[in-house]
């Protein structure tokens, strides 16, 4: 047996350890709550073709093998395309990707495009533009191979993290929604079917499985220090942590807060149209 039959067999063994585990020891956390998102937030319908954006860390790649999962119980039919985009990645760093997609049996679709030379100079929050960037260009790759929806691997520590930061940073209450249709692209949707998962069953499974995922990979993060955003993000993680540690309530509090809002209670607040509505206008 040759070594690259060598390294087929192994593939094999890794991805079938980890579709087991997804099926079994970490079924409830992971694909139950990914299949309860899908179904309350009605993220995947008939006819779909979803590109799944995988960027290459725990989070996309874990995202791919719950809708391959969900894709066998085939319920009804939808199409999945397993989107990487390669923004300028060092060549040790897209290896890793390609050789993750393959131990794990996804078969991934790989574009180029030069983001990271772009975004480099800019002085004010790098990472924000280009993860606006980026979100245009999976738009349109998407679009190009027929898709009607992009997926992201975003989970529920993300959203409760978005909550938080957009009250003490932003002066805004405000959440990461579970679906966007697209403003600049028509009829084209972003879903994010992991919003009910938590980071550290994530972590658990990636750690279970033995895996090794890409980190952010960019010249910005690898050379500088994190910019304000990400900065922010993490003082906002370690902050609710801490809160968590003192009542475990808190986390779910946060999520809920914006499911609770009562609009004869708030100062003022934004219609669909932008339009703002003062409480003593209506009082």
């Amino acid at each position: 047996m040759d070594e690259k039959e060598n390294f087929l067999d192994g593939c094999e063994d890794i991805s079938a350890r980890a579709e087991d585990s997804i099926r079994r020891k970490f079924h409830k956390q992971l694909f139950g709550n990914f299949a309860k998102a899908i179904n309350e937030y009605r993220l995947v319908e008939p006819g779909d073709k979803i590109a799944v954006c995988i960027s290459g860390g725990k989070d996309s790649m874990l995202m791919a093998k719950l809708f391959q999962e969900l894709k066998r119980h085939n319920k009804f039919e939808f199409e999945l395309v397993f989107l990487v985009m390669d923004p300028g990645y060092e060549k040790k760093n897209r290896e890793l990707i390609e050789t993750n997609a393959k131990l794990l049996n996804v078969p991934i679709t790989i574009f180029e495009s030069d983001i990271f030379e772009n975004v480099f100079n800019i002085p004010k929050s790098p990472c924000y533009v280009c993860a606006r960037m980026r979100r245009g260009y999976l738009y349109h790759n998407a679009r190009q191979l027929g898709c009607n929806k992009i997926a992201l691997g975003h989970h529920y520590d993300d959203v409760i993290e978005t909550i938080v930061m957009g009250m003490l940073y932003g002066a805004q209450m405000q959440t990461m929604m579970p679906k966007l249709k697209s403003t600049n692209f028509e009829g084209m949707e972003l879903i994010r079917p992991m919003y009910l998962i938590r980071e550290r069953d994530v972590i658990a499974w990636r750690d279970y499985n033995g895996l090794r995922f890409l980190r952010c990979a960019c010249k910005f993060t690898a050379e500088n220090e994190f910019d304000s955003v990400s900065s922010k993000r993490q003082k906002v993680k370690e902050l609710i942590a801490r809160l968590a540690e003192e009542d475990p309530q808190i986390e779910q509090n946060i999520f809920k807060s914006v499911e609770n809002v009562n609009l004869s209670t708030v100062i003022a607040y934004k219609d669909k149209t932008g339009n703002r509505h003062f409480f003593v206008d209506e009082y």
